[in-house]
């Protein structure tokens, strides 16, 4: 029940988080949507209310950072939208005449 109240209230704030952190030019509503319910889900397997409560706790804090503009535009987009897709540069948009020296280096540096 707590969790599903979270949910409504992060989907409720979605739309001012939208126009917080100017993302219409990257993301739709749906897609943080979906992006906040793969969070939620990822945490199914808990059963400890102590723990729920933990994460709801978590979470809360969490959407507050984010709703009253703690976080800065690049946090938004490194944690929920481009998220586990992994870094924007490591989707193919890499200049492929780099150096293998150069790309080893990049690879392990981050």
């Amino acid at each position: 029940k707590r969790v599903f109240d979270f949910f409504k209230s992060a989907c409720r704030s979605l739309p001012s988080v939208m126009e917080i952190y100017n993302l219409h030019d990257v993301v739709t509503v749906s897609q943080l949507r979906s992006t906040v319910a793969a969070e939620i889900r990822k945490n199914s397997h808990v059963k400890d209310p102590k723990v729920i409560d933990m994460l709801i706790f978590k979470a809360v804090e969490e959407l507050g950072n984010i709703v009253e503009h703690s976080k800065q535009r690049h946090h938004i987009l490194g944690q929920y939208v481009v998220g586990r897709q992994g870094l924007v540069q490591d989707l193919g948009t890499k200049d492929q005449r780099i150096s293998p020296f150069l790309k080893s280096f990049y690879n392990t540096n981050y």
